[in-house]
């Protein structure tokens, strides 16, 4: 369809010209003129950086693609710079060359996590490399060339301009106003030379057309100091170690400061995948636990037990803000039996969590926090390892992971330091917190709502609707102070009721209304963002002068009756809606 409609537009202008259309102004052709250059310029410099531009893949420790990027030659002895979250830390990497052939990578060169950059090394040479710029001396509104491979759609090239420079989570960065999308990450920021004046590294959540980039200049520095370490061993950060861990099903397994981290989906199903402790597990009975963490509450993770080393096990885990105690005997969701479900008050979504899970003789005992949760008698799984389990897409923080005959926190045992005293009092106080603004919250609303209840009750002549409308404002903002937008309005009345005289016809004063609100005053429809809340609220509505037909029809109104009653007010009112009926079959714009 896109085909076609191009078709038909170039044939067109060729129909057009055959009849006898005008040629093209001297303004027009120079526009052209103007255009044509501005191609030509950055032709060269993008023919000649696209040799040196690689795409970058990093995988997941179960070997399936994780994330692609680009990356690109600065040293013809086959360094390419890039972002280190391009690269992944402890990740497998794939880089392809313009020719589609690949290299081995053989180092991470160089790499700093504040500044989002890395350094890698793949043997080759003579390879084809850009030139580092100055980005200091870039000016803003230069013209700029952002190479990439956007939403994997691989050497794709677009020209912006270097629009500022800001400061972004504590780094000067180059603000482009360049389409940036995920894959361009990594990719170089040439000025019309061809010279790299900086990494493409993020893009705006707010706007499509705006990104930015780590100046070149950092780049530079990492080169003078570099902090070579050979992809064997590179793979090994983070890793878990084998002497004390199993992992089963995949998943990327990590740990850090003695905390074991997760994320991604497991090959069995639901995303599950195990981490499998290597020690000895305790004769009957017997206690494991740990201490969890979830990124996302709709996510499941926590302690498993009697497992078999693959599809049959026990599984204690939060799951979707609930404590659940199943037992898989099998691959499949037909092998998945939940025999406890419980909601409980003991378990702190966001926070860290302690499970802990008694294995007796004839009985699984399941504890959240040192709180007793729910028990079962079931005993279809009689020995196996134990260790930690996750399912679906959930992010999960582990530690503190023990096994032993008897566990009781060390809170229960008084042996808890001080400072975590302080810490367990600080998450009270917090949930505390939590609690009086929910329920601070509450008595606010129920406040208002029976204030304007009050306020719509009786004749109906007689409801000012003008302070209603103030009423439900302040159902959304607590600290909205109304009498300052009476007086506002009841200023506005007498301002607007000197531009005519007392004895003046409905319609004049009509007239003068209109024209003092919505000429004078510059109030009007909101344009951009009908959607907003803002033009809801009848502050906000006389604050910013644009609101919604119906916050603007409540003021005018306010205004036109202010000083009327009884018939009189009814009598503007009518004469008023007459007004705007007569407006629209008019055609005018509110």
């Amino acid at each position: 369809m896109i085909g076609w409609v191009a078709l038909w537009v170039a044939g067109s202008s060729v129909l057009a010209q055959r009849a006898g259309q005008p040629k093209a102004s001297a303004k027009e052709k120079s526009s052209t003129a103007a255009e044509a250059k501005s191609t030509a310029s950055i032709d060269a410099p993008t023919a000649t950086a696209m040799k040196s531009v690689v795409v970058i893949q990093h995988f997941g420790r179960d070997g399936k693609e994780d994330g692609v990027g680009a990356g690109f030659v600065i040293s013809p002895d086959g360094l390419i710079a890039t972002s280190l979250h391009v690269i992944g830390e402890a990740r497998p990497i794939s880089v392809q060359f313009p020719d589609g052939s690949q290299r081995e990578v053989t180092e991470v060169h160089a790499w700093d996590r504040k500044f989002d950059l890395a350094i890698i090394r793949v043997k080759g040479e003579r390879l084809p490399a850009l030139a580092i710029g100055d980005s200091d001396a870039l000016r803003q509104g230069a013209a700029v060339i952002a190479l990439g491979n956007p939403v994997g759609l691989k050497h794709s090239v677009v020209q912006g301009v270097l629009s500022a420079r800001r400061e972004v989570e504590g780094n000067e960065m180059l603000q482009v106003a360049i389409p940036i999308e995920p894959g361009n990450s990594g990719g170089p920021l040439l000025d019309l030379k061809g010279r790299v004046q900086g990494v493409l590294t993020l893009k705006s959540a707010v706007t499509a057309n705006l990104g930015f980039a780590m100046p070149s200049k950092l780049l530079t520095a990492l080169l003078e100091k570099p902090n070579p370490i050979p992809m064997s061993r590179w793979l090994t950060i983070g890793a878990l170690n084998t002497r004390d861990w199993q992992t089963v099903f995949g998943a990327r397994w990590s740990q850090r400061a003695g905390r074991i981290q997760v994320e991604g989906a497991g090959q069995s199903f639901g995303g599950r995948a195990l981490c499998l402790a290597q020690r000895a597990v305790p004769e009957r009975p017997y206690e494991i636990a740990v201490d969890v963490r979830l990124d996302d509450e709709s996510g499941a993770a926590g302690l498993v037990f009697a497992s078999d080393g693959g599809d049959r096990h026990y599984g204690f885990y939060p799951s979707a803000g609930q404590l659940r105690l199943t037992r898989f005997d099998g691959p499949s969701v037909y092998s998945w039996n939940i025999l406890k479900q419980v909601p409980t008050e003991h378990y702190q979504p966001g926070a860290w969590n302690s499970l802990r899970v008694r294995v007796e003789a004839e009985r699984i005992l399941c504890y959240v926090n040192d709180q007793l949760v729910t028990e079962s008698t079931d005993d279809g799984l009689k020995e196996g390892r134990v260790g930690l389990a996750k399912f679906r897409e959930t992010k999960a923080e582990f530690r503190n992971f023990r096994t032993g005959t008897n566990l009781a926190s060390r809170a229960a045992s008084g042996e808890v330091s001080q400072a975590g005293e302080l810490k367990e009092r600080a998450r009270e106080l917090e949930r505390e917190a939590r609690e009086l603004r929910r329920k601070a919250a509450q008595l606010h609303g129920e406040t208002v709502r029976a204030e304007l209840v009050r306020a719509l009750s009786g004749p109906e002549e007689k409801i000012e609707l003008f302070h209603a409308a103030l009423l439900i404002a302040r159902l959304d903002n607590a600290e909205l102070d109304i009498e300052p937008y009476r007086q506002q309005v009841a200023d506005m009345a007498r301002e607007v009721s000197r531009k005519f005289a007392k004895d003046a016809e409905g319609r004049v004063k009509l007239a003068a209304l209109r024209e003092y609100l919505f000429t004078e005053n510059g109030f009007h429809g909101s344009r951009s963002d009908f959607y907003s809340r803002a033009n809801s609220y009848m502050n906000q509505v006389l604050d910013d002068r644009e609101g919604l037909p119906i916050t603007l029809s409540i003021l005018f109104l306010e205004l036109a009756q202010h000083r009327a009653e009884g018939r009189e007010r009814a009598a503007v009112a009518g004469a008023f809606h007459g007004a705007l009926r007569a407006a629209r079959g008019g055609g005018a714009n509110y």
